[in-house]
């Protein structure tokens, strides 16, 4: 089970973060920007080599399950 950044959305703010310095903007003026988009992805092969078991809520709260 893992709970963190979405990589996608972390990638999409890098782009907006550089274009503004390619336009112009000093970096030292920019303000410091957070994904604020989360992810939680299960990964049931690997939970169930270690004999763990998610209830179905809990599956389908995630949104990626690995199988």
């Amino acid at each position: 089970m893992s709970y963190g950044p979405s990589l996608i959305d972390a990638s999409r703010l890098i782009g907006v973060y550089s274009g503004k310095i390619v336009r112009g903007a000093s970096p030292a003026d920019l303000p410091v920007e957070q994904n604020t988009k989360v992810e939680f992805v299960i990964n049931l092969k690997t939970a169930k080599s270690q004999g763990l078991a998610f209830s179905l809520p809990l599956l389908g709260r995630a949104d990626e399950v690995i199988e």
